[in-house]
């Protein structure tokens, strides 16, 4: 999720990395079955919640689509309830060419940054934007979702949960991945998990972010599948059970460090998911300015090397029991 690549280039060129499943054929889901295109949406005759699945909020996170594919191909229907299976940036995802892969995580701007009131309703105008707002009146029903990601940088999957607590016991019930890290999101803008919907004080929704791995990577498609289908069984759609799941753990984090300068870099080659042992260690630069841990057992969210003025390069989180 948190390549920031795509138009946004002026930090150097991503890393070569090898696109190793197949981008899906998505033709046939096009048109969806609820008035929204891309979107396919199935109600049981008995009563229960409404879960969304989504993917592709970034185009050039293909995984996720090869998930959703398979689970429409399946003819997947809920024991109770309603479930929506959502293909959300269509138009960018369109234009994914395997010899580029990191030049389609959007068109105009990002949208995972578009989901607050003053872009949702206000007058500004991009592809994105038009997307979220024919997207909102079908998340406006969701009770509980379920975003598929995945990342550019080496990092151990994780679960992402908002600010919610509702988002957070939802994470570590899925548990796959076992690691769930409440965190406040981004100056840039809100993400879907941020919606008012799955944020607002007195709401019963819930909206986790997970990211499964490693872009292109079989191994990220067969945890995201195993990870929809835990929050499936979970939540009483799955007619089957699913395998039980690790223990989970969560984590919230501390500090977001935003680059404030085009000079930001990390004193080493960081994987996310690694975890340093003693307080005030020094792990970058940003100009001049030092980013020191501000705690011991201080777990990295998700590093990214090449980061533009403006943006996350960090998060820096402390376990919770």
């Amino acid at each position: 999720m948190h390549d920031t690549q795509g138009p946004m280039r002026s930090s150097g060129l991503p890393p070569l990395v090898a696109v190793n499943i197949a981008k899906p054929d998505l033709r046939r889901w096009l048109g969806g079955n609820c008035g929204i295109p891309g979107a396919w949406s199935f109600t049981a005759a008995t009563p229960g919640p409404h879960v969304a699945i989504t993917a592709i909020v970034h185009g050039n996170e293909i995984a996720g689509a090869v998930v959703l594919d398979r689970l429409l191909r399946e003819a997947l229907r809920p024991a109770r309830g309603r479930l929506s299976l959502v293909f959300c940036n269509l138009e960018a995802f369109a234009r994914f060419d395997p010899a580029d892969p990191t030049a389609t995580r959007f068109l105009d701007e990002d949208l995972n940054r578009a989901w607050g009131p003053a872009e949702l309703d206000g007058p500004r105008r991009s592809a994105e934007l038009r997307r979220a707002r024919e997207l909102r009146p079908l998340i406006d029903t969701v009770d509980i979702l379920a975003d598929l990601h995945s990342m550019l940088w080496p990092s151990e999957p994780l679960i992402l949960a908002g600010e919610s607590e509702n988002a957070a016991r939802l994470g570590l019930a899925i548990g796959v991945p076992p690691t769930v890290v409440a965190d406040a999101g981004h100056t840039g803008g809100r993400r879907l998990i941020d919606y008012a919907r799955f944020t607002a004080p007195d709401t019963a929704a819930a909206a986790v972010l997970i990211e499964a791995g490693n872009h292109w990577e079989e191994s990220t498609v067969a945890l995201m599948e195993q990870a929809c289908r835990r929050m499936l069984h979970i939540a009483g759609l799955a007619e089957h059970g699913a395998p039980p799941a690790p223990a989970s753990r969560l984590a919230r984090v501390s500090r977001t460090v935003t680059a404030a300068t085009r000079s930001f870099a990390f004193l080493r080659e960081f994987r996310g998911g690694e975890v340093i042992a003693r307080a005030n260690t020094l792990i970058a630069l940003d100009g001049e300015a030092e980013i020191r841990t501000p705690h011991d057992d201080c777990l990295l969210v998700m590093p990214t090397p090449m980061v533009p003025r403006g943006h996350t390069a960090v998060r820096l989180a402390r376990f919770v029991d």
